[in-house]
């Protein structure tokens, strides 16, 4: 499914190399792993080749999949009033972004950054607002990043310009 040296991307972690591909004896079976490196952090993890899918591993987007996904992030967010972003809110949204964080998906991560991104327009986010917000910012700049061959910090600056030029 994945080749050596291919860049993927691991759900809610980001995007790692796969540095090798080896066999170990588990009981009498022989299984094969994906040695994957993480690209910005000190992690290497071993995935079983046939739970790599079932994991949420998956390629790197195109770069059509990403000039449609910056243009969707510039698009303002639909939003329900500022009254919705109460505490009691924040636990039913703190849930869903969770969810999606662990899919993977660049469209669920770009969902999290552009709600939440609109919302820190009406309201200061709360701590875990914000832990997320990074959070989710951190995994498409890096992502992004590496299809478009630009600079992590340009990618920022680029997906804060463009998340935030028509939300306010």
């Amino acid at each position: 499914m994945f080749a050596l040296n291919e860049k993927v991307v691991y759900p809610g972690h980001g995007v790692a190399l796969v540095k090798k591909i080896i066999e170990r004896t588990i009981d009498i079976d022989k299984v094969s792993f994906y040695e994957l490196h993480f690209l910005h952090k000190d992690i290497m993890i071993l995935v079983p080749m046939q739970s790599a899918q079932l994991v949420g591993i998956r390629k790197l987007e195109s770069e059509e999949s990403i000039d449609i996904l910056l243009k969707d992030l510039a698009e303002p967010a639909v939003r329900a009033p500022a009254s919705e972003f109460t505490p009691n809110n924040w636990n039913k949204r703190n849930k869903e972004y969770q969810l999606k964080l662990r899919t993977g998906k660049l469209k669920d991560l770009s969902d999290i950054y552009k709600d939440l991104r609109f919302i820190s327009c009406h309201k200061e986010l709360s701590f875990g607002e914000k832990n997320i917000l990074h959070q989710a910012e951190v995994l498409l700049a890096e992502e992004i990043s590496i299809v478009q061959k630009n600079h992590e910090d340009k990618t920022i600056e680029q997906l804060r310009l463009v998340c935030g030029a028509k939300d306010k």
